[in-house]
């Protein structure tokens, strides 16, 4: 007996040395974060408003960019707030399908639509913010890739928004154009974004936020169109799901505040180099009227049944599928202008 706790001892000891040997390993594997650079040893493209420095240098291996999610540069807080938002959302849905038949209901396509965009668009803006300090080109890359994830969210908004929280009299209004609409503005919307990457720096700041920002300005004013009526319309009654519309809409706007203006950095010249810029505290937003708005279209899903089967029939495949054709057109779009990126920076370099 002796003899066998004296081997599980020693073995015990053998498996001690090796975890203190864990912090070594991962100090040698994670970047340190003296390895930034400042704003004036990075181009243009990559520079942020009012940030001095924090920047990953180019032209690292990819296992640089990966491990750089533990180190502290100023992307990092973009990169964990998106990755927290894909693990939460992918929990959430799965543990919808222990419930949901997604398969044998129709109408639950549109909300498996919505479920796995928003968890494909948190992961691609996590991958853009994490990578797109390779190089120039893979910048460009990442997030047209991005883009794409943002515009096919942006299409599953505004799809469960009609078909699940629509008000009949809004739907009477509407139900000619808007779906055609929120398709052509979610491609737009991409376009647009793509272009003014591409474009940039040569495209003024007013150029850009018109080719970016309007398309994306006027798809919200569609697709959120039913939810503003439902809330009108349900003044007074008692709706538990017009408060998380409600709450999916104010986070909204103000995470687009801090989208279009550069603040607090602006105040704070540099001071917000690793924390509080104004993009970061737009994904929080984002990240919380993502999640109100999803508990808002699982109440619509459970109580509107009667109002939706109604209205809709067995139209659900037919938008669901829809979803595909937003996904091609702007993938499509995206491997254009990346085409267009990589001619222009060979001529750069020629």
């Amino acid at each position: 007996m002796a003899t066998i706790v004296a081997e599980k001892l020693s073995h015990l000891f053998i498996n001690v040395q090796h975890l203190w040997k864990v912090p070594r390993l991962l100090e040698n594997a994670i970047p340190s974060p003296s390895c930034t650079v400042g704003v004036s040893d990075v181009p243009r493209l990559f520079r942020k408003p009012y940030i001095h420095t924090g920047y990953r240098p180019l032209n690292r291996t990819w296992r640089y960019y990966f491990l750089s999610l533990f180190q502290q540069h100023n992307e990092v807080v973009n990169v964990w707030t998106h990755l927290v938002a894909a693990v939460i959302l992918l929990v959430r849905f799965w543990r919808l399908s222990q419930t949901v038949d997604f398969f044998s209901d129709l109408h639950t396509q549109p909300l498996f639509v919505i479920a796995v965009s928003s968890v494909v668009y948190s992961t691609f803006s996590t991958l853009a913010h994490l990578l797109q300090a390779k190089s120039e080109f893979w910048h460009y890359a990442f997030f047209f890739l991005d883009y794409v994830g943002v515009a096919t969210y942006q299409y599953s908004s505004a799809l469960v928004h009609f078909y699940y929280a629509i008000e009949p009299e809004w739907h009477a209004r509407v139900v000619s154009f808007y779906m055609p609409g929120a398709i052509l503005l979610a491609w737009l919307s991409c376009a647009g974004s793509c272009y003014a990457k591409y474009r940039c720096p040569q495209l003024s700041s007013l150029q850009g936020r018109l080719c970016q920002e309007m398309p994306s300005a006027v798809a919200y004013a569609l697709d959120i169109s039913p939810v503003v009526y439902r809330i009108y319309a349900s003044s007074g009654l008692a709706d538990p799901a017009v408060l998380y519309h409600k709450c999916h809409v104010l986070f909204f706007l103000i995470g687009a505040f801090f989208f279009t203006y550069p603040y607090p950095e602006k105040w704070f010249p540099g001071k917000c180099h690793f924390v509080g810029q104004g993009h970061q505290i737009f994904h929080v937003f984002l990240l919380l009227c993502t999640l109100t708005q999803v508990e808002a279209v699982l109440l619509d899903y459970e109580m509107r049944r009667s109002i939706y089967t109604r209205l809709h029939g067995n139209l659900a495949p037919v938008f669901s599928a829809l979803c595909l054709f937003v996904v091609a057109s702007c993938s499509f779009t995206a491997l254009y202008m990346i085409t267009k990126v990589k001619r222009k920076l060979d001529h750069k370099d020629e």
